[in-house]
């Protein structure tokens, strides 16, 4: 694990340190100054809800920057509260994404009247798991599960600032705790 938080880690340096030349509004040519701070930082969230025999409830809000027009990456809090017929459990920790547009506005490549654009997305997601609830027997404690996902994902722009998101995400690896779909798959939303 800590290969691929290296990876990241140098992925983002790299990025961020040829971002002042790199950094362009659409349309416009090369610039030296990109937008402050505070232009750049957004937040996002997922929210999410399953009822039924197996209860799964959600939620995860994250702040990030715009590295790049095109390039993004965030850090945030999950929590979910899960139960099953037998027992119930909190699941809590972090996660760090990075995302690249990689289509900004489909109308602008094809005309079909869909504003939306193509995300490439890479997470690493670090939880906290009760043991007695996850492995059938008396452990007690908790235990961490690393998870990196990679996938893909639509943005439709709501406003000026705003987007809705949908992701369609993949576990590079499965535990065995069968925390995430195959695929897992996220609605949420960005400000």
């Amino acid at each position: 694990m800590n290969k691929i938080s290296s990876l990241i880690a140098a992925i983002i340096l790299l990025v961020s340190s040829g971002g002042v030349v790199l950094y362009a509004e659409e349309g416009n040519s090369f610039s030296d100054e990109r937008p402050p701070l505070r232009e750049r930082i957004f937040f996002s969230g997922n929210f999410s809800l399953q009822f039924g025999t197996y209860t799964n409830i959600e939620i995860s809000p994250a702040v990030g920057v715009r590295l790049l027009p095109r390039l993004s990456v965030a850090c945030g809090a999950t929590y979910r509260f899960y139960s099953s017929p037998i027992e119930r459990t909190n699941i809590y920790g972090g996660r760090t994404y990075l995302q690249f547009m990689a289509v900004n506005n489909f109308n602008e490549i094809i005309p079909i009247g869909f504003n939306g654009g193509l995300y490439l997305h890479a997470e690493y997601e670090l939880l906290s798991l009760q043991n007695r609830f996850w492995q059938n027997g008396d452990a007690s404690g908790r235990s961490l599960v690393h998870s990196p996902l990679l996938g893909f994902g639509l943005n439709q722009p709501i406003g000026p600032r705003s987007s809705m998101q949908f992701t369609i995400l993949w576990p590079l690896h499965e535990s065995g705790y069968q925390l995430y779909g195959n695929p897992e798959v996220r609605v949420g939303f960005s400000f």
